[in-house]
């Protein structure tokens, strides 16, 4: 099943919401050894950031996993954001994987396209993460690093969910040694929404 963010988002830098246990445990194990012995990884580089990633698109999923992203499980993700945002989501969504390895960083950005992802939600899945190992989720309230808000460590099996905007302002810091694992899930708002 997939994380309830049940609890008050918080509004500053820009609304966000932060959960522990976002899976099952069987299903957080069963989804980071997937991703770590037999996903479809391709590397990736771009203006500001290069890391290994794939899309769930078209992808058959193992059985052993398969039902953590069911059709009931997105539509109760979808809701539960939905409540948390106040917001109204279209059936759309968008879910891909992203890898991590030493040396790699994601520099400052929001993600803000107009038209496109309004909402996502970060799944981190990583094996005894701890701060020397690196690769730390960084908000900020504008687009430099002076502007630093707040961080936090991509432990096993917690989630971040965040509004998407201009000044939705987020960064990952270097990766120091491992494999950071992360499960991306975008929503987007329905058509009537983006009118506001």
């Amino acid at each position: 099943m997939l994380p309830d963010f049940q609890s008050q988002s918080r509004l500053f830098p820009f609304p966000h919401v932060f959960k522990n246990s976002a899976l099952l445990e069987s299903d957080s194990e069963a989804l980071l050894s997937w991703l770590e012995s037999g996903a479809p990884w391709k590397l990736k580089v771009a203006e500001f950031y290069q890391q290994y990633e794939f899309s769930f698109n078209e992808l058959q999923l193992p059985e052993t996993i398969a039902n953590i992203f069911s059709k009931s499980a997105i539509n109760y993700l979808r809701e539960s954001i939905q409540e948390v945002f106040n917001v109204n989501l279209s059936e759309k969504v968008d879910i891909a994987a992203h890898k991590l390895i030493e040396r790699q960083v994601i520099k400052i950005h929001n993600d803000f396209i107009p038209g496109q992802e309004s909402h996502r939600v970060l799944i981190q899945l990583n094996r005894g993460w701890t701060e020397e190992n690196g690769g730390i989720l960084m908000l900020f309230s504008g687009n430099n690093p002076e502007r630093l808000t707040n961080a936090f460590l991509p432990l096993h099996n917690t989630a971040f969910a965040f509004e998407i905007s201009s000044k939705s302002f987020h960064a990952v810091s270097s990766i120091n040694s491992g494999e950071r694992f992360t499960i991306v899930i975008s929503f987007f708002k329905e058509e009537n929404e983006l009118i506001k």
